[in-house]
């Protein structure tokens, strides 16, 4: 049970300081520390995720950083296709399922890691934004435009969520920075948002199609990424964006790696 909360705190750590890789790196790290299948993995890992997204969603809420109408539609969009992932997760064969889980993990790490600094990514925010802010209101600029692509985030977002019991974060966050011009801290905040709403309904889904998940693991696991979380959120406040960009980059290539070898063998 040691290896559980020594993994849930580096598991939280990692998501307070991102708002993204908590779900992408816990279900690996329980594999691998726990000697679990991805199908066990999947829901112990999304329980401890979606417990520590909440709070780091109630304290956006009260710093009113949350794009909550925003989250609300992806969440919309994102449960049906949990349901559609889960099922997609019981008929895939392990190694392909391992295999395809490093392989999001590497492509995400490259990216990271090929972005030119702070400055090049907000020139690309400015001329890609697809979606955005009124700045009299404050608020998204609503329209069909701005509905469809983020329900097309919410959607992509569930389907992982199903399919690898992952969060979700590391899709949203890239993508809201890439196709809006809501602030950094406003991504992080809306993305724990909607991690907690979809992962929800991904928890429901997974117990009422019968999934087995050993509680006493369940709840250390919870409660070591909670506060890892909480930690996490203090430390994000002294680090620059590049650095906790390039240090994450790094961390999902030497991981995604390591579950692709795995999955060959």
């Amino acid at each position: 049970m040691a290896i559980a909360l020594i993994l849930g705190i580096l598991v939280g750590a990692v998501l307070g300081v991102t708002g993204a890789g908590g779900g992408i790196l816990a279900v690996p790290a329980l594999v691998a520390g726990m000697g679990w299948s991805m199908q066990q993995a999947a829901p112990v890992a999304l329980t401890a995720v979606v417990s520590s997204a909440a709070i780091g969603a109630l304290e956006g809420l009260r710093k009113r950083l949350v794009r909550y109408r925003a989250a609300i539609l992806m969440a919309i969009s994102g449960v049906p296709f949990t349901l559609l992932g889960q099922q997609l997760a019981q008929v895939i064969p392990q190694p392909w399922l391992m295999g395809l889980f490093g392989g999001i993990m590497l492509s995400v790490g490259i990216r990271l890691l090929l972005k030119h600094g702070a400055h090049a990514m907000r020139v690309e925010t400015t001329m890609g934004a697809l979606a955005r802010i009124n700045p009299q209101t404050g608020r998204f600029h609503w329209c069909w435009g701005t509905a469809l692509l983020l329900g097309g985030i919410g959607a992509l977002t569930g389907l992982l969520t199903g399919l690898l019991g992952v969060g979700g974060g590391f899709v949203i966050v890239p993508m809201l920075r890439r196709f809006t011009d809501v602030s950094m801290h406003g991504v992080v905040a809306t993305s724990l948002m909607v991690i907690t709403l979809v992962g929800s309904g991904g928890i429901a889904l997974a117990l009422a199609q019968g999934a087995a998940m050993p509680m006493q693991a369940t709840l250390l696991f919870a409660m070591a990424t909670a506060a890892g979380m909480a930690s996490g959120r203090q430390v994000a406040a002294y680090l620059s964006e590049q650095a906790v960009q390039r240090g994450f980059a790094l961390l999902l290539i030497v991981v995604a790696l390591a579950l692709m070898v795995r999955a060959s063998l």
